[in-house]
């Protein structure tokens, strides 16, 4: 099988469906690796997540209402309860046996909402991904959801190879060291990273507000890739010759990019993002100015994400070329591949090698 035949994601996964504040008690509805599902926080604080189609007719449930624990059909009364079983039918008494929804595991952590699209036995909370930055005390940041009009892996390739900084972001986080600077990538089974120090230079605009001193800086871009979509950037800057490099990043400041993109169609996702930071940790009001800082640099990413999409959709069949820059994109997709094919049936996933 050819590698652009298999299926464009893995359904046996943790993707975030949500921060945890967007779920509440009322009816959240998400598309999420072309599954429609409804979410919603049950009494004691848990997450319940079931198929956004009722049984009987159809009907989105997320067009109904909560009573209790159980979303109530808007069309005719029929109410599930979180693990998709029917508890109430209108004018009967006794409930159809084979009346339900599917439900999917669901799990809060690190300030995401997670769901498994895939088989349930599977679905371990071990396996979500590590984005602990995002809710440890040590840390300090927020964050947002973008909709982004393309096939997920596009934003893949872009966090996987920030030499586009130089020339998307030039007035905030870019500079031609970006570009020039060699990087190191090494992979295993789930996880791909990109390395890159740059030494010596002049920090550009952002970096240069956050360290507020003058000089040369120590820069560092370490790119950790967790299969299927999950990326933590550990950036930051130190003072020229202090030591960074070495380990030693008492003189600088360092954040963390935090980034989880969920498929939602072929051609669509949400990207889940948020800058942690291990500095000024009280100061709501840096939290809030980073927070709308970075959004305004994803922005440009969006705009070009989807252009490049549009440019996709208009040449089917036509190939991406690949640069020396691209190694940790090829082999976060490579990654990405080898979990599709483990879900294929035995004789596709033998014609997929």
């Amino acid at each position: 099988m050819d590698a652009g035949a298999l299926p464009p994601f893995p359904l046996n996964a943790w993707y975030a469906a949500a921060w945890d504040h967007e779920v509440k008690r009322e009816l959240l509805p998400r598309t999420i690796c072309n599954q429609k599902i409804v979410f919603w926080r049950r009494s004691d604080g848990s997450v319940a997540a079931v198929e956004d189609a009722c049984w009987h007719r159809l009907l989105p449930l997320s067009m109904g209402r909560l009573d209790g624990d159980d979303v109530v059909c808007g069309y005719h009364g029929l109410a599930f309860d979180g693990h998709g079983r029917c508890t109430r039918m209108p004018s009967q008494e006794r409930l159809n046996p084979s009346a339900c929804v599917r439900s999917f595991p669901a799990v809060q952590k690190h300030r995401f909402v997670w769901v498994w699209p895939g088989d349930p036995a599977l679905a371990d909370p071990a396996l979500v991904p590590d984005l602990h930055w995002n809710d440890d005390p040590e840390w300090a940041g927020d964050g947002r959801v973008i909709h982004v009009n393309c096939d997920y892996r596009l934003v893949i390739d872009n966090l996987m190879d920030l030499t586009h900084e130089t020339f998307v972001h030039h007035s905030s986080i870019g500079n031609a060291a970006v570009a020039e600077t060699p990087f190191v990538t090494t992979h295993g089974d789930r996880l791909a990273t990109v390395t890159r120090w740059m030494t010596d230079i002049d920090p550009p605009p952002f970096w240069r507000a956050q360290l507020g001193k003058p000089g040369n800086v120590d820069r560092w871009q370490i790119i950790r890739f967790e299969a299927p979509c999950t990326i933590a950037i550990d950036v930051g800057v130190a003072p020229a010759g202090t030591g960074a490099p070495d380990g030693d990043r008492s003189q600088g400041v360092n954040g963390y990019v935090l980034n989880t993109i969920t498929p939602e169609t072929n051609g669509t996702c949400h990207y889940f993002w948020a800058f942690a930071r291990n500095y000024r940790l009280h100061d709501q009001r840096l939290t809030t100015e980073l927070r709308e800082g970075v959004a305004t640099i994803f922005r440009e990413d969006e705009l070009v994400l989807e252009a490049q999409q549009k440019a996709i959709d208009a040449n089917p069949g036509r190939p991406f070329y690949n640069l020396s820059i691209d190694a940790g994109s090829m082999w976060a997709r490579r990654l990405i591949d080898r979990m599709i094919a483990r879900e294929l049936p035995p004789a596709a996933q033998q014609a997929a090698e």
